[in-house]
């Protein structure tokens, strides 16, 4: 199964039975007379399609993926191009475009084709990594003219890739108007990605990397997120995701507005620091969230058009985000668009044709006989030839800049970059320029004109900064590019942080950062930290999917402080009217200046509350992360406490510990109780501050599951299909169907509330998940399809150990595992030999035998009711 489909939340997923609903969208989503839904290509050319990408003249290319995200054999996946010669809907002729594994995002440009994908090693036959390539086709056969080109190589962790496939790497890729690929980063993270011009970053965890087309200046854009798959980008370069799950944490499908040097805090922030980071904009329950697109095209249904559309594969279902500006951000509210039987990607061509892809139940591997591709159109959609931009006069690309096509504008940058001469500058300068255009032709003319005349638009982008329409966006473009910042002056930033516009606000801030003024951190320790600035309540789980518009500059303006190295300046700060925002970098700033700073500024406070706030950040700045060397960080439940996952002592550590003590001496009895709480929060494990941890027992039935899977009730003497029959007929009692959960012995493995201890799949939400069908089938069937993170494993660890259950607990130091009868084992990482995923569920066969038709609608419909 891929990655998409491994993250479905907290559940075994079975899609027995699930009917192709071509051309059958959800009764009251789509009005039929709006849109017309067909089948592009089936699963003889296209089977299992991981993703997909469409150029702006139609042609279709699909990510094949045999391999799936748990297959680990390399050679089984392939590029395919579709080509619809007559433009009448149905696919005339196929070429094998390349040969790649795993291909897991595509971008088409001219000649070009960008692909990411798994690369193996031809003397191991093991995964090596992930690497973005371009393929050229300049002959135009359909097929790419020779080996593919690197871009950046190592951009996920192969130690994972090896151990479980490719399902929480490196995924979807698309391409902004400003003409970076912005690279979505599953949670695997990677270690020492190299880029064409040598550069190497490693990212501990998953978000948003990109890249400019020739393979130089990669770079972080945000992160702290799970298994974002893709991402949607609007014409004013807004960046949305819908992220995958986190798999038995209690934690959904979360939709998120990307904010450049955002830091959204997964995992180890999502708790007790949620104070700390960019919230989602909602908590969308169990999914998982797969491919995106912002939907710009003129010839769509109003309704439907102007929208971030993102795929969720585990609801097979095409959402439509309505987004609302709320500050230097968004609110949103979703609503189902397209149903699609698990549903892994989506592109618009420059005529408008949408296409699809669907997994369709093609497994966790990839199968030969499922999948397939579906075009979208909109019922009075006329085929409108793209024009060939090669042979375009610079009016004529001049005119499809500013045309109201999200796919004529990118497609005509792009071409206008290639032009590369006088008249194409001059151009777009005049479109950046022209007040009567709107603003999305602006935007476009801005990020073309400030890539094609580079260090020699700094003087005409600074004048644009003056027009309040476009001032967000000259100073985007302004900090956009690195390599010449030095010619750039601050003063049109500093004016920003000033501006009654908060994304000018946000635009300012980030661009300071950028820079890297020491002239703006004084400017920066202005910014107001709101009343939303509050650590979670102790052993509550923070919002971190719940809009907070007011935190997003303050958070901004931290990570430029700490950016800019301004310990002293923060430091000067503290205990003054910015002393808030100060405080709050400083948790970050790890040196031996910011500590002893720190001390001196407790020692002579005489404010209560600051002398606490110190306290707070010195207890942060005890640990600190580890380097990470990719040997250790991922897993399906991750530590989540924070706020670090790997921390280690650095060399001020003594300094704090014996400051911290001192002071707790000094305590009353009700003081005291405030340092044993930091040293519990910040896990600095100072012993003196300790406590015993008292963890109530939990006595739960005793349950004998062979005895009960060996009984023939009504259910064990009949087929399946009697029983589904049966099951569809009968409601059934959820009352009684409460007490058979406990008597079948399904309360061993799974938890109902998030106030549980989280053990098997989590139970409590199932019904927002699956209907009463699938739930049924999972019951009676439940090697079908298991759930990423709730697979059986085996451990093998030193002295001659073996266990086999399911994670329930994961760090750096320890993994925690529960068998099927509710043993609880802790084994430290050092002891571990082998780790292994088993390929049955715990979950015996045969627990549901003994029940009647009535009892097992009974238990399956009080499941179906659990929707937290």
């Amino acid at each position: 199964m891929i990655k998409f489909s491994l993250s479905l939340t907290y559940c075994i997923i079975i899609f027995l039975g699930l009917k192709s609903l071509i051309g059958k969208p959800k009764s009251g989503k789509v009005p039929p007379s709006e849109i017309t839904i067909t089948q592009f290509a089936g699963p003889e050319i296209t089977p299992s399609p991981a993703c997909l990408a469409v150029a702006a003249t139609g042609e279709v290319f699909v990510g094949v993926d045999m391999i799936g995200s748990l297959g680990k054999d390399a050679g089984k996946g392939r590029v395919i191009k579709l080509i619809d010669k007559n433009n009448d809907g149905k696919m005339d002729n196929h070429t094998e475009f390349a040969v790649v594994d795993n291909p897991r995002g595509i971008i088409v440009q001219g000649d070009k084709v960008f692909v990411l994908h798994t690369t193996f090693s031809k003397e191991t036959g093991k995964a090596t990594g992930m690497d973005l390539v371009f393929f050229e086709d300049k002959d135009g056969d359909g097929k790419a003219d020779g080996p593919s080109k690197p871009l950046i190589q190592n951009v996920s962790n192969a130690k994972y890739i090896r151990e479980r496939g490719t399902d929480h790497a490196t995924n979807g890729i698309r391409m902004g108007i400003d003409g970076w690929i912005y690279i979505a980063v599953g949670d695997f993270g990677f270690h020492d990605a190299i880029d064409r011009s040598g550069k190497k970053l490693t990212m501990l965890g998953g978000g948003i990397l990109r890249v400019r087309p020739d393979g130089t200046e990669m770079e972080v854009y945000t992160h702290g997120t799970r298994n974002v798959y893709d991402l949607a980008i609007d014409p004013y370069m807004n960046v949305f995701t819908r992220e995958n799950t986190n798999d038995g944490g209690g934690w959904n499908v979360r939709f998120s507005h990307h904010i450049q040097t955002g830091e959204y805090g997964y995992p180890v922030l999502f708790q007790n620091f949620t104070d700390e980071i960019i919230p989602a904009l909602v908590d969308l329950g169990g999914g998982s969230g797969t491919g995106a697109l912002f939907m710009d095209e003129p010839n769509w249904p109003e309704k439907y058009n102007k929208v971030p559309m993102m795929a969720d594969w585990g609801r097979s279902m095409l959402y439509i985000h309505r987004v609302t500006p709320d500050g230097p951000t968004f609110t949103q509210k979703d609503e189902e668009f397209i149903k699609l039987p698990q549903i892994t990607d989506l592109d618009v061509d420059g005529s408008g044709r949408l296409y699809l892809s669907a997994w369709d139940g093609a497994g966790y591997s990839g199968s030969p006989g499922k999948g397939y591709i579906a075009r979208v159109v909109p019922n009075n959609w006329t085929y409108k030839a793209f024009p060939n931009l090669k042979k375009a006069s610079i009016k004529a690309l001049s005119a499809m800049l500013v045309s109201n096509s999200g796919v004529g504008r990118i497609n005509a940058s792009q071409e206008f970059l290639i032009r590369n001469n006088k008249q194409a500058i001059s151009a777009t300068l005049k479109i950046a320029s022209d007040k009567s255009l709107p603003l999305y032709a602006r935007v476009a003319g801005i990020f073309t004109y400030a890539q094609l005349s580079k260090e020699n638009g700094i003087s005409e982008l600074t004048k644009l900064t003056k027009d309040n329409t476009i001032r967000e966006f000259a100073l985007k473009a302004l900090a956009d590019r690195k390599g010449y910042f030095e010619q750039v002056s601050s003063e049109s930033f500093l004016a920003a942080l000033k501006d009654s516009s908060l994304r000018v606000q946000a635009a300012g801030i980030i661009g300071l950062n950028r820079l890297g003024r020491a002239d703006a951190v004084s400017a920066l320790l202005k910014t107001k930290v709101p009343a939303s600035f509050v650590e979670p309540v102790k052993d509550t789980e923070g919002p971190h999917a719940k809009p907070n518009s007011p935190i997003i500059l303050p958070h901004l303006a931290v990570q430029a402080l700490v950016n800019l190295k301004a310990t002293d300046a923060c430091l000067a700060a503290v205990g003054a009217e910015n002393s808030d925002l100060a405080l709050w970098a400083l948790r970050y700033m790890h040196n031996k200046e910011a500590v002893n700073g720190l001390i001196s500024k407790y020692v002579l406070s005489k404010d209560a509350k600051t002398k606490k706030q110190i306290l707070i950040t010195l207890s942060r700045l005890y640990k600190k992360e580890d380097v990470y060397d990719a040997t250790w960080w991922w897993g399906t439940r991750p530590d989540s406490h924070g706020p670090y996952f790997k921390a280690v002592f650095w060399e001020s550590s003594p300094i704090i510990e014996k400051f911290i003590i001192d002071e707790w001496k000094k305590s009353n009895v009700q003081e005291k109780q405030f340092f044993v709480d930091l040293n519990a929060r910040n896990r600095m494990e100072i012993p003196a501050l300790a406590t015993e941890e008292k963890i109530a027992a939990i006595e739960e039935p005793k349950v004998d599951l062979e005895k009960i899977k060996n009984q023939k009730g009504q259910v064990g003497k009949s087929s399946i299909e009697d029983v589904l029959l049966a099951i569809g007929k009968l409601q059934g009692d959820p009352l009684k169907g409460k007490g058979i959960f406990t008597k079948q012995g399904c309360i061993t493995c799974h938890s109902l509330s998030r106030t549980e201890k989280m053990k098997g799949p989590f139970m409590g939400q199932i019904g927002s998940i699956m209907n009463r069908e699938q739930i049924a089938e999972s019951i009676l069937k439940p090697d079908a399809s298991i759930s990423q993170g709730f697979a059986s494993v085996m451990i093998t660890a030193k002295g001659d150990k073996a266990y086999m259950g399911f994670i329930t607990e994961e760090t750096a130091a320890k993994v925690v595992l529960r068998n099927i009868v509710g043993e609880v084992f802790t084994i430290k990482a050092s002891e571990i030999i082998l780790r292994k995923e088993m390929e049955n569920s715990m979950m015996p066969a045969g627990l549901a035998n003994s029940l009647s038709y009535e009892e097992l609608a009974s238990l399956v419909t009080f499941l179906s009711q659990q929707k937290q």
